[in-house]
C-alpha cells in the first residue's frame, strides 16, 4: 500500500472511530502515523485478488498490518513466517501453538473472544483474516462490509463455506465432504496474499508428509468413535462431514454420527448411549464460554452421569484428547488425525 493509500485508509478509520465518540487521541490529529514499511503500489504481482466466500477482496501490496481474527487463521499466519506483518490476534479456543509461541508472542492479543470493531481499526489494519463467517458477521467483530467500506480487505476461510450452508443456525451443514484440499487451499490463498508463496507450498508439504506418515499401516475399520466438542447439558457432537470427519476418513474409522451432516448437532446423551462408540475424542478448550470446555471436566461429568458412565469407552477409559484447534478445520487438523492415530493404537483398535 502506498503512503498515498494508507493516508487515505487512515483518514476513514479515524473518521469512523471519531464518529463513533470514541476516546482516542487519533481523532481530529494528523494521519502520519506509524512508521511501518510499506512494499508501496506496483510491487512485483500485485495488485492480488482473492475469492473467499463468495466475496472477492484486493490487495494491492503485501500486507504490513494484518490482524486475523480467529486462531485456525493466526496459526497459518505465524506458521507462514509472518508475525512481523501483524498488529493484532484475537478469539482464542486453544493456546498457541508450542513451535509458533515465541512469533506469537510479538503479536498484540486483542481480546481473547470477539475484540471489537473500534479496537481492531485502532491498529489501522491493511488486511484482516478469519476462519469463520460469523466473526465477521453479525454478533462477531463486525460486518465484512464494513471493513470493505473502509478499503479494508477480508479474507474468509473456505473451510466454513465452501460445500456448507450457513444460512439454517447453529454451526452449519455440509453439503458436501470436506477434505484437506480446501485448507490447503486457505494455506495458499494466504500465502498468495503476503507474497510467500514458497512457504506455503513447504507448509502443505510438511503436512500432507505428517497425515502419510501418521496413517501408514493403520486400518481401524472396525473402530467407531464420537467427537465431543463442548457443552455437558446439550452436548456438541461432530457430524460426518466437516473436521473430525476428514480425521474419520484418514483413519479407516467410523464416526456414530455419521448418518447427520450437521457440523456440530447437539445430541442427548440418551442416544450417545444408544449409539455406544468404542472410543471417545474428546475437545480439551481452556475457554469458558460454555459448560464441560476441559477435558478433565468433560471425563468427571462421563464417569459420573448415569446415562454415560456405563459407555463401552468410558467404562474402559478409552479417551483421545483434542485441542478444539485440531477439531475445527485447521492446520490442526493434521495434529488430530496424528493424535487419533496414536490412541487408536495404543487401545489396540487397528489392524
Amino acid at each position: 500500500m502506498s503512503s498515498t493509500a494508507r493516508t487515505r485508509t487512515r483518514i476513514r478509520l479515524s473518521a469512523l472511530l471519531c464518529a463513533g465518540a470514541l476516546a482516542l487521541t487519533a481523532c481530529g490529529g494528523s494521519a502520519d502515523g506509524s512508521s511501518s514499511k510499506s512494499a508501496g503500489d506496483g510491487a512485483a504481482g500485485y495488485p492480488v485478488t482473492v475469492t473467499s466466500c463468495g466475496k472477492k477482496a484486493e490487495v494491492k501490496a503485501p500486507p504490513q498490518r494484518a490482524v486475523s481474527l480467529d486462531q485456525g487463521s493466526t496459526e497459518i499466519l505465524l506458521s507462514l513466517g509472518l508475525a512481523d506483518r501483524m498488529v493484532g490476534t484475537g478469539t482464542w479456543t486453544d493456546p498457541v501453538l508450542k513451535n509458533l509461541a515465541k512469533d506469537n508472542a510479538k503479536v498484540e492479543r486483542l481480546s481473547d473472544r470477539y475484540p471489537s470493531l473500534e479496537k481492531v481499526l485502532s491498529k489501522e489494519p491493511d488486511f484482516v483474516s478469519a476462519s469463520f463467517l460469523y466473526t465477521v458477521g453479525k454478533g462477531g467483530v463486525a460486518d465484512r462490509a464494513k471493513f470493505t467500506e473502509l478499503g479494508v480487505p477480508v479474507y474468509v476461510s473456505p473451510t466454513d463455506c465452501a460445500g456448507k450452508d450457513n444460512d439454517g443456525g447453529g454451526d452449519g451443514k455440509r453439503v458436501k465432504t470436506l477434505t484437506m484440499d480446501t485448507v490447503y487451499g486457505e494455506v495458499r490463498d494466504l500465502a498468495k496474499v503476503f507474497g510467500v508463496e514458497k512457504r506455503g507450498e513447504r507448509l502443505i508439504a510438511d503436512m500432507k508428509a505428517r497425515i502419510t506418515k501418521a496413517t501408514r499401516d493403520v486400518d481401524a475399520s472396525d473402530a467407531t468413535l464420537l467427537y465431543w466438542f463442548a457443552n455437558s447439558d446439550a452436548p456438541y457432537m461432530a457430524g460426518c462431514c466437516g473436521a473430525p470427519g476428514i480425521i474419520t476418513r484418514e483413519l479407516g474409522a467410523k464416526n456414530v454420527f455419521d448418518d447427520t451432516r450437521e457440523e456440530w448437532p447437539q445430541i442427548n446423551w440418551e442416544t450417545v448411549a444408544d449409539r455406544d462408540p468404542d472410543v471417545l475424542v474428546i475437545g480439551d478448550l481452556t475457554r469458558k464460554s460454555q459448560s464441560a470446555e476441559s477435558a478433565a471436566a468433560k471425563i468427571k461429568f462421563l464417569e459420573t452421569n448415569p446415562a454415560t458412565k456405563n459407555l463401552t469407552a468410558v467404562k474402559k477409559k478409552r479417551y483421545v484428547l483434542l485441542s478444539g484447534q485440531a477439531m475445527n478445520p485447521t492446520i490442526r487438523t493434521v495434529d488430530g488425525i496424528e493424535q487419533v492415530a496414536a490412541g487408536l493404537k495404543k487401545f489396540g483398535l487397528t489392524r
